[in-house]
C-alpha cells in the first residue's frame, strides 16, 4: 500500500520549518479537502505564502501541487469506500498468498510503527498520564472495544478514567465534568461516525485535550484533537482491521504504566490486596 500523505506528514514534521509546520497542521485538521483547493486558498487559511505551501509539498516528496492533489483524491476515494466497494475490488485482485489478510495486517503494523514518531507517541504518553487530569475514552461501532480494552487498563495504572458507554445522550450527559485538564481518548475510522465528529467538536469547544487514533486517511475528528495517531487498517476483506490499532493501544498502556511506575505498581499492589480479602 502506498504511504499516505498523513503518514508522511508525521514522518517528515521534524524536519519541516516553522512556516512548513503551519501548512501540514493545517492539512491535517482539515484532511483531505483543504489539499484540493487552489494553492492560494491552502495559504490563506494555513496563515502561510503560497511559496511556503509548494515547498511543503515538495518535502512529502512531489514533483508538483497536481501530483500532491491528485495522491489527496486517490485518499478522498478509498476513504469513502463502503465495505461493499471493498468486495469488489478484492474479489477483482489476483492475491495468491496463503494468509493475505494476515499478511496484510502484519505489513499495516509494520509500515504504521515506521511513520509513528517517538515525539508523537511521548506526547500521547505525557497527556494520559498527567496525575490532575481525569481521561475519558470512547470509540464507534467498531472501535469502541478498543476504547474499553484501553480503558480497562488505564483503570488500573491510574485513577480517573471513564470508558464512555451507552447512547450519544449519554456521553454527551459527561461533558458537563469534563475540562481543560481533561484528556479524551477517541478511536474512529472510515466510515467515520457523525456522533463522534459532534461529541469531539462539543469537548473540544470545553477545552478538552483530544487524543484521536484513526485511520491513514484521518477522521475529521482531527480538527479538533491536539494529538493524532494514524494506524493502518486496510487489509484485502470488506472489513478493515482493527489489529494495528489494538497493538497503538498496548503501547500506550505499557507506555504509560511505565512512566507511572511507581504509583501504579502501589495501585495494583493495593489492588490486589483488596482482592485477597
Amino acid at each position: 500500500m502506498q504511504t499516505s500523505i498523513s503518514e508522511l506528514i508525521a514522518e517528515r514534521i521534524d524536519n519541516m520549518s516553522t512556516s512548513e509546520r503551519k501548512a501540514a497542521q493545517t492539512l491535517v485538521a482539515n484532511y483531505p479537502l483543504i489539499g484540493l483547493r487552489t494553492v492560494a486558498e491552502f495559504s490563506t487559511q494555513a496563515g502561510v505564502s503560497s511559496p511556503t505551501i509548494l515547498r511543503f509539498v515538495s518535502r512529502l516528496g512531489f514533483q508538483s501541487y497536481p501530483e500532491f492533489q491528485g495522491a489527496l483524491q486517490e485518499e478522498l476515494a478509498a476513504q469513502l469506500q463502503s465495505p461493499w466497494n471493498r468486495a469488489a475490488t478484492i474479489q477483482a485482485s489476483n492475491n495468491s498468498a496463503e494468509f493475505p489478510l494476515m499478511e496484510a495486517a502484519i505489513d499495516n503494523i509494520r509500515e504504521t510503527f515506521q511513520h509513528l514518531s517517538v515525539q508523537q507517541l511521548g506526547d500521547v504518553v505525557e497527556a494520559i498520564s498527567r496525575a490532575r487530569a481525569r481521561v475519558y475514552l470512547l470509540g464507534g461501532r467498531f472501535t469502541d472495544p478498543i476504547a474499553r480494552y484501553m480503558a480497562a487498563h488505564l483503570k488500573i495504572t491510574r485513577p480517573g478514567v471513564t470508558h464512555l458507554t451507552g447512547q450519544e445522550s449519554h456521553w454527551r450527559d459527561q461533558l458537563i465534568d469534563m475540562g481543560k485538564k481533561d484528556v479524551l481518548v477517541i478511536f474512529d475510522i472510515r466510515r467515520y461516525q457523525d456522533s463522534l465528529i459532534r461529541f469531539a467538536e462539543k469537548a473540544q469547544a470545553r477545552g478538552v485535550e483530544i487524543v484521536l487514533i484513526t485511520d491513514q486517511w484521518l477522521s475529521p475528528i482531527a480538527r479538533f484533537a491536539r494529538h493524532v495517531i494514524a494506524g493502518r487498517t486496510a487489509v484485502p476483506s470488506p472489513w478493515d482491521s482493527s489489529a494495528t490499532l489494538f497493538l497503538v493501544a498496548e503501547t500506550l498502556i505499557a507506555e504509560v504504566t511505565r512512566k507511572l511506575e511507581k504509583s501504579s505498581a502501589n495501585r495494583i499492589r493495593d489492588m490486589e490486596q483488596l482482592r485477597d480479602k
